[in-house]
């Protein structure tokens, strides 16, 4: 058994909150420097060099990339073998991230109730906290500041069995073509398909804090992370106002569902997907 001070959790979810809203991931910017290069709008090529600038001042100044630093999310993998100490779990987050966005000077965009008193919460909390309980005696720490220009954009459609893959890409491609140039695109694509109505929703945004660089391990979803960005790239959105670099990825999660069901959620991320990860 290992001890694990909540503390601990609280300092580094804190230090996550900043560097994810400050430095664009390696990914994503290799990413955007690729599709400046291929981009065959010269205009959307002129825009993708405005990103890109933006996300190096954001670097070098440790700045926001965005205004919107959006919702804090965070998936954690907790070894069956750990044993927090110091306080709730759950408490130690939420204290991580007022720190991180109070000492970050990062905009705080929650409201404690979303209907009749929107009223903000001062520090950008509560995080939405995704747990899952693994083998071992490690906590892996994924967050995401997630900004609504793009959230605001996401879908989810409950399909039958026979709609199968060509039900799927029109989910994926309806979804990108109305949400147009509103979630700020260059985008990338996190895909949940199977599992329950909640659960596709959130294999979905567990999609989008995997690097963009690797590919789904069954090679059947691989070939349809290749398939739909290509046709989301012939659609012409574009870096916002026309060209061929509409989306950088398109990130497929999956999980066993009912026979007669065939969940499938699509969550939209702007060009500045931002995403932290920590092993503890």
């Amino acid at each position: 058994m290992r001890t694990i001070e909540v503390d601990q959790i609280t300092q580094a979810i804190a230090k996550m909150c900043m560097e994810a809203c400050y430095y664009l991931p390696d990914d994503v910017y290799s990413a955007l420097l690729k599709g400046q290069q291929t981009e065959e709008s010269p205009l959307g090529k002129d825009i993708l060099g405005q990103i890109i600038k933006n996300a190096d001042i954001a670097k070098n100044e440790d700045r926001p990339i965005c205004q919107d630093t959006g919702m804090t999310v965070i998936f954690m993998e907790i070894g069956q073998d750990v044993h927090f100490t110091g306080g709730c779990l759950e408490d130690a987050v939420n204290a991580g991230v007022a720190k991180g966005y109070t000492e970050g000077y990062l905009r705080k965009s929650v409201v404690a109730e979303p209907l009749f008193n929107r009223k903000n919460t001062t520090n950008n909390t509560p995080a939405v906290l995704h747990t899952s309980i693994v083998p071992g005696d490690k906590v892996k720490i994924k967050l995401a500041p997630k900004g609504f220009g793009s959230e605001n954009k996401s879908a989810l459609k409950m399909l039958v069995p026979a709609d199968g893959v060509e039900g799927v890409k029109k989910v994926v491609l309806d979804t990108i073509i109305h949400a147009g140039e509103n979630p700020c695109p260059p985008i990338v694509v996190g895909v949940g398909i199977g599992g329950t109505m909640e659960k596709a929703a959130i294999l979905s945004k567990k999609a989008l804090v995997r690097s963009i660089n690797k590919r789904n391990e069954h090679p059947e979803y691989a070939k349809l992370e290749a398939e739909l960005l290509e046709l989301i790239n012939k659609i012409g959105i574009g870096p916002q106002l026309g060209g061929t670099t509409t989306a950088l990825a398109v990130n497929i999660e999956w999980y066993p569902t009912h026979i007669a069901g065939l969940p499938v959620s699509v969550n939209i991320s702007c060009h500045a997907t931002r995403h932290a990860e920590i092993e503890l």
